[in-house]
């Protein structure tokens, strides 16, 4: 038998087009080059088993971890005293960057006084006994943070910080934070306009008596607002805090880390203004979200000598169902509540056993969630955890218990105490003490303020984007280009931070991939078989191979990964001409190639984003398991004899897309990516609050990747595809971006390939005019060229 070939016309190029010879198969028949292999008997929808089986691995990960990390801050507890400081030190380095506390704090001499509405009284509220100002102060960037300060009403006002000090250098000052949604007014007992009925609670008094001044900063709430770009009526309904998460997770910032710098840009003018013999006694206090920020900024700053907090000690590792704004990236590798303790001693924690805040977030656009506080025995056993972390420095840490109907005590008894050094009798929040009514007069005022420090602190979110090019610029400035066999080389550093830092790997090998195949369907000129593999315990691959007619053992052929988009899966790019791939995968196939549709597990809606969610606090992602899959999918083609082990090669389209750009870059046995509906620049797009495009306007709150703006925009996931060939397929009409912001992305990439690689015709991207969808003219004359195969025809002639 021998190959009949002839030229055939293909867009603007002429292909070889030939018809290899080759034993056809029998209907239903799986060939036997496919190896060894057990028959494929699964009850049930493959992509649902697949998505039900990674929960239970990321569910089993996070008690793995929870386990591990108690076992390492043990060790690291018994060791010599250095050794013990070392370790914590380094944490604090790594609490620091996952919050996102790496902005620069800017100096001053003294919070602003804000005077009352329609005068110039600088004093807010005022009796025998106690002042209170309303304030203001800078923080960071351009960011000023608002408040309220009290004070002895014998003191000097607070802009006379040296004399003040003077007067009382000994005088202790406290922080209370609010949790969400609650008011410094309310927090301090002041639910009236000054002059009217308001009166501050008798504690706060002897507080203020005892010479303590009081601090307590704005913090944002969760309410929830209709969200659109100014240019778009469309988008989803958020609460306020996920809001300004979304874009500042994208830049490795947070919403907890700006409000902890806000806390700390406090301590900082307290430091200040300090007299030389020393920095006077500083307590945080807070409930809820409060206490959550009076736990992380006490783990922080060893400036806090005491914290006491409640409502938010003991669910640390259920950050994954609390709402989103709570999710830390890699917080849970390192960090439970027990362990976020142990950084504070051997200064005090008082830790308030008292039921948390509790809200339901249905989801309307924004991640659905549910707020509760821990139970009375989560939280003693994460006290009794930290404790046991401790040893005999423990006596630090301390446990109160609460009777649930003292609801007209107030936490500010615990600050009093915290004051003093001593634990209390009473510890319950202001937030469990029924708040009274707010006038409309002063909740317009309120909210007014919050839109206020909502707007500057997304402000700051989008100058960090307008710098993040240059940032990352000078994040790349180590690649070696000067051939490219040195930018091979070059490249690894950067895939490492890439796959470590970014996507995230589990340390652990994969599983055999035991096999299961069936036959599935026979097309126009192939055959089509689904395929699983077991990936890790319990997390499985499943795609469906498609076979071309005339396929003989014994030549090697290359194999083209066709992926889906959201919500897809392996059959929609098979056949049913769905309007965005137009069975690409069988199309392909019917040119001689072989080709492979993975069942990717972005499917099902919140049943995959809530795997985000459990992925983000042990520092992985989605594409933790997506890579490994493909990794697995990869290794067992390659075993296939008719599979040329050189020439697989990857195409998606949309979330196939996204995983063009980042799977090829770390799974480099894939010899060639093409992304298709999906390139553009990136990071503009999750991170805008501007553009309409934005990610930050959808139902996607599992889109971000935290950190990505300092690091790798799409012309950066390219460079790590580098040297292979590249190409980008473009509907001028598709939505994912304007073709502006695709091109500017795109001659980076090109730059680096063409101009400071010198590889020519390695890096092309293809425009037409279209919508989000495959076109498949430019893109299969690319695989036929770089992957070396003549177009194969089943009606081609001599």
């Amino acid at each position: 038998m021998r190959s009949r070939c002839k030229w055939i016309k293909h867009g603007t190029a002429l292909i070889l087009s030939c018809v290899l010879p080759g034993l056809e198969l029998s209907a239903g028949e799986i060939p036997e080059w496919t190896g060894r292999h057990e028959p494929l008997e699964i009850d049930g929808d493959p992509a649902s088993l697949m998505v039900e089986g990674i929960d239970s691995f990321l569910l089993a990960r996070i008690d793995e971890e929870e386990a591990a990390r108690t076992d390492r801050w043990q060790s690291a507890f018994q060791s010599a005293d250095q050794t013990r400081m070392d370790f914590v030190e380094a944490r604090r380095l790594v609490l620091r960057k996952i919050l996102g506390v790496v902005d620069p704090r800017r100096d001053f001499t003294h919070p602003d006084i804000i005077p009352r509405n329609g005068s110039t009284e600088p004093v807010w509220y005022s009796d025998a006994d106690i002042r209170v100002y309303r304030i203001r102060w800078p923080v960071i960037g351009d960011v000023m943070a608002e408040g309220l300060m009290a004070m002895p009403a014998a003191e000097l006002p607070v802009t006379d910080t040296g004399r003040l000090a003077a007067e009382n250098p000994s005088a202790a000052w406290s922080i209370a934070i609010p949790d969400a949604g609650q008011s410094p007014e309310s927090l301090l007992g002041l639910t009236e306009e000054a002059g009217n009925q308001s009166e501050v609670p008798a504690v706060v008094k002897r507080l203020i008596a005892a010479g303590n001044r009081l601090l307590l900063p704005v913090t944002i709430s969760r309410t929830m607002q209709k969200r659109h770009s100014p240019y778009s009526d469309h988008g989803p309904e958020l609460t306020h805090r996920e809001y300004l998460y979304r874009p500042a997770f994208e830049m490795g910032r947070h919403l907890i880390g700006y409000e902890l710098q806000t806390v700390f840009s406090l301590i900082d003018w307290i430091d200040q203004s300090s007299p030389a013999e020393g920095l006077p006694a500083i307590s945080v206090i807070g409930h809820g979200d409060g206490g959550m920020l009076a736990l992380y900024a006490a783990a922080l700053d060893t400036r806090i000598g005491t914290a006491a907090i409640s409502g938010c000690f003991g669910n640390g590792d259920q950050i994954w169902n609390q709402p989103i704004d709570r999710n830390v990236f890699g917080l849970l590798k390192d960090f439970g509540d027990a362990q976020l303790a142990a950084m504070v001693a051997p200064r005090r924690l008082l830790i308030g056993n008292t039921p948390g805040p509790r809200a339901e977030f249905p989801g309307r656009g924004g991640a659905p969630a549910i707020l509760t506080g821990p139970s009375p025995i989560e939280t003693r056993q994460a006290f009794l955890d930290a404790r046991t972390i401790l040893g005999s420095g423990g006596r630090s840490v301390t446990l109160h218990e609460v009777a649930e109907d003292l609801s007209e005590s107030s936490l500010t008894e615990a600050v009093q105490d915290a004051a003093a050094g001593r634990p209390g009798k009473v510890f319950l929040s202001l937030s469990d003490r029924p708040l009274l009514p707010v006038p409309a007069e002063l909740d317009a005022e309120i909210r007014k303020r919050e839109e206020r420090m909502i707007h500057q602190w997304d402000r700051h979110t989008q100058q960090l984007l307008l710098r993040s090019p240059y940032e990352r610029q000078e994040f790349m400035k180590n690649l070696d280009t000067s051939s490219a066999e040195a930018f091979a080389e070059s490249v690894d550093q950067y895939r490492s931070i890439f796959r470590d830092e970014i996507i995230g790997v589990f340390d652990m090998p994969l599983s055999p991939p035991r096999p299961r195949l069936r036959h599935w369907m026979d097309g126009d000129g192939f055959s089509a078989v689904e395929v699983v593999l077991d990936v890790f315990p319990e997390v499985i691959a499943y795609g469906i191979l498609c076979i071309p007619n005339g396929l003989e053992n014994g030549s090697p052929r290359p194999v083209v990964v066709c992926q889906h988009g959201l919500e897809g899966r392996p059959s929609d790019i098979i056949r049913g001409d769905h309007h965005a791939y137009h069975d690409f995968a069988a199309k392909i196939a019917q040119r001689g190639f072989i080709t492979f549709s993975p069942q990717n597990p972005y499917i099902f809606q919140d049943r995959f984003r809530s795997l985000q969610r459990k992925a983000n606090p042990l520092g992985k992602t989605l594409f933790s398991i997506i890579t490994p899959q493909h990794r697995q999918i990869v290794n067992w083609l390659k075993t296939l004899p008719v599979v040329d082990p050189d020439r697989i090669a990857f195409y998606g389209l949309s979330y196939g897309g996204k995983t063009a750009m980042r799977v090829p870059a770390l799974v480099t046995d894939y010899c060639l990516s093409i992304c298709s509906a999906d390139f553009n620049d990136w990071v503009w797009k999750n991170a805008s609050t501007l553009s309409p495009y934005s990610y930050v306007w959808t139902g996607e709150y599992e889109i971000f990747e935290f950190n990505l703006g300092r690091t790798f925009n799409y012309s950066e996931m390219a460079a790590l595809i580098a040297p292979r060939p590249f190409m980008v397929e473009r509907g001028h009409f598709d939505g994912v971006a304007p073709d502006e912001r695709v091109a500017l992305e795109f001659a980076k990439v090109r730059h680096l390939y063409q101009a400071r690689l010198g590889l020519k015709n390695r890096c092309e991207i293809e425009w037409f005019a279209g919508p989000h969808t495959i076109h498949g003219i430019g893109t299969f004359e690319f695989l036929h060229r770089h992957l070396d195969f003549p177009a194969v025809s089943g009606d081609a002639t001599d």
